[in-house]
Formats: C-alpha cells, sequence, structure tokens
C-alpha cells in the first residue's frame, strides 16, 4: 500500500462516517502545504501508518490525517505515529498540539487513543465553528510527557 492509497481509505472512512461540511482530514495536495510536515510509518518498508503536524501558530499545532493501516491496528502503531507528532510538536517549541475527529461511534477508538495519550476534550480552535458532528481535544506541552510514546521498531519517514 503506498501513502496516496492510505491517504485515500483515510478519506473514505470520514467521507462514510462524517457529513460533507465536518470532513476536515486533509486532501493530498493540503499535505503539501508549508506549515504542514507529512511522516510515513513503515515497518520493513511495509506502510502502516500516516500522519501530519499542522503548525497554526508560534505555540499550537493540530495533528492532521492520522490514519493507521487496518491490518496495522491494535498493535500500537497510532500511539506511536501520536507519540512521534506531539514530539515534533515538541521540538518546534509548542506550547499545545489540538486535533479534531467525529464524534459518531465510528471514531470512539481515535477519541479513546487520543484520551489514553492525555488529549483532553476542549472548544473548537483554529477555524473551526461548533459543529454536534465534531469532537475537539487538546494536549497541554508545558509538562511532562504524559505517557511514553516510543514507537515499535520501525522508521518513521519525514516528507516536506
Amino acid at each position: 500500500m503506498d501513502v496516496r492509497e492510505l491517504l485515500e481509505s483515510h478519506l473514505a472512512f470520514a467521507h462514510a462516517n462524517s457529513p460533507p461540511e465536518d470532513v476536515h482530514a486533509l486532501e493530498v495536495e493540503d499535505l503539501l502545504d508549508p506549515e504542514v510536515t507529512f511522516f510515513a510509518f513503515r515497518l520493513r518498508d511495509e506502510l502502516l501508518a500516516v500522519g501530519a503536524l499542522k503548525r497554526m501558530d508560534g505555540g499550537h499545532a493540530e495533528l492532521k490525517s492520522v490514519h493507521t493501516a487496518q491490518r496495522a491496528r491494535q498493535r500500537g502503531i497510532g500511539r506511536a505515529m501520536i507519540g512521534h507528532l506531539v514530539g515534533v510538536a515538541r521540538g518546534l517549541g509548542c506550547r499545545r498540539v489540538s486535533i479534531e475527529t467525529g464524534s459518531t461511534p465510528a471514531f470512539a477508538p481515535a477519541r479513546s487513543l487520543y484520551a489514553q495519550a492525555g488529549f483532553e476534550p476542549c472548544g473548537p480552535f483554529g477555524d473551526y465553528g461548533p459543529s454536534p458532528n465534531s469532537t475537539f481535544m487538546t494536549l497541554s506541552l508545558q509538562g511532562p510527557e504524559p505517557y511514553d510514546h516510543s514507537t515499535p521498531h520501525a522508521g518513521t519517514e519525514t516528507t516536506q
């Protein structure tokens, strides 16, 4: 599976489980924005997950397009990707990282994963408005790291 195919799977899931006005996943072209840093998680050359970090301002970043391949779920890879993205945000000097995800049952595993990573519910941020189809979560980076985000033995590549 290549990066474009996994991103298309991510977008298809978002469109199948959210009304069009509440699909906020980035299209492939949007990942080329200079404010976005994109990562692919590979194990022995097999693509298992993707994720992006979008810098919103000097102290705030947003996790975008975080998606784990179906065959790679329940192996800690999503957690590792989130940990990597949070670590990159810390390295950039961000004080906060936020995410918008769906509020329907289909997104419950994602909300649970973010909560386990220390993200807490918050109100809309950036350009988002309130929506019953969105859940907003944030993580303060001003204290100690909330969990061990060591990665399984794999390589993470950066594309910008």
